[in-house]
């Protein structure tokens, strides 16, 4: 169960109606997620494996890593490793996740906290479960999102953002049967806390069985929804959609997403992540770590990786 909730979700402010004309984005794909190994062998569903790179555009890579329920010493994280070009976003549903980097940003993120990293023209770092989470195992759930810059962006500096659950943005269906978490972007005039230089998008929703959320979308955004949990369905049509499925929406002004009305014990209600952006439509080239515009800057990155100018292990990290 997400970590994020509220008693009463109708004291929330409340999207508003939407249109009659509003134009709801209909589906163009649904994709189902295979299951794979990140860092040293936690596992993840790789969301938009088999997505042309188009269609997500400015999103790069969506990891959901896990929900595993871990004995004592089994969790795992990953070695420091560098990356260049992008924004990678963190975000614990459940459980805890410690970060550190080279550029001297980090922290512990549990229970609907956000790390926000913009690597932008290099940084080391490393992602592991703290030594307490080791000794005595728990969940773990949660996802990682890599935002792609734009060419005048790749080189900015990199910073790093410890964005709080409590900070998100929380929001109501007008009838109650859904709480938004607005992480980034905005949604229905209401501003998440995530700073972003890439223009998104990025919401957290749980639907209760039975109900139905629409949204009112950009429409110079993509739209994409990935269910984390639960079964139900996106768009008027009713197109199905099911835990580890990412469907990608055709344009409109709307995005509609419905839970079916009845769920499986695992997962009570339909969990989504609600994601979209302005398109970059600039050249990707991409491989591990780094994502460019060219082969040569591709190849630059290593280069400066290996020669240390990406950043520095610091020296009290073991």
């Amino acid at each position: 169960m997400p970590a994020v909730t509220v008693p009463d979700v109708l004291a929330l402010p409340r999207i508003g109606v939407t249109l009659l004309d509003a134009v709801d984005r209909p589906v163009a794909s649904v994709t189902t997620a295979p299951s794979g190994y990140e860092g040293e062998g936690f596992p993840v569903r790789r969301a938009f494996a088999g997505v042309d790179l188009a269609q997500l555009d400015p999103f790069v890579h969506l990891d959901q890593m896990g929900e595993v329920e871990y004995a004592p010493g089994e969790p795992k994280g990953t070695a420091w490793h560098p990356h260049r070009g992008f924004e990678t976003v963190t975000y614990m549903i459940d459980g805890e996740m410690a970060h550190r980097d080279s550029n001297g940003g980090g922290g512990l993120i549990t229970d609907g906290d956000t790390q926000w990293m913009t690597a932008g023209a290099g940084i080391l770092h490393i992602e592991t479960p703290p030594e307490e989470l080791v000794v005595s195992g728990g969940l773990f759930h949660g996802f990682q999102l890599w935002v792609n810059l734009p060419r005048d962006k790749k080189w900015a500096p990199p910073r790093y953002q410890d964005i709080r659950g409590a900070k998100v943005a929380l929001l109501s269906s007008p009838d109650g049967g859904a709480l938004v978490r607005v992480i980034a972007g905005e949604v229905d005039g209401h501003a998440g806390p995530g700073s972003t230089y890439t223009p998104i998008t990025l919401a957290h929703a749980t639907i209760a069985p039975g109900a139905e959320l629409r949204l009112p979308w950009r429409t110079d955004f993509n739209a994409l929804v990935y269910a984390l949990g639960g079964r139900g369905s996106v768009d008027p049509q009713r197109q199905p959609l099911t835990a580890g499925q990412l469907a990608v929406l055709g344009p409109g002004d709307t995005v509609t997403v419905r839970a079916a009305d009845t769920q499986d014990g695992r997962s009570p209600e339909l969990d989504v992540l609600i994601l979209g952006g302005r398109p970059i439509r600039e050249p990707v080239a991409w491989y591990g770590p780094f994502v460019m515009n060219t082969r040569a800057e591709l190849l630059q990155a290593y280069e400066d990786f290996q020669s240390g100018r990406l950043g520095q292990i610091p020296p009290d990290a073991g």
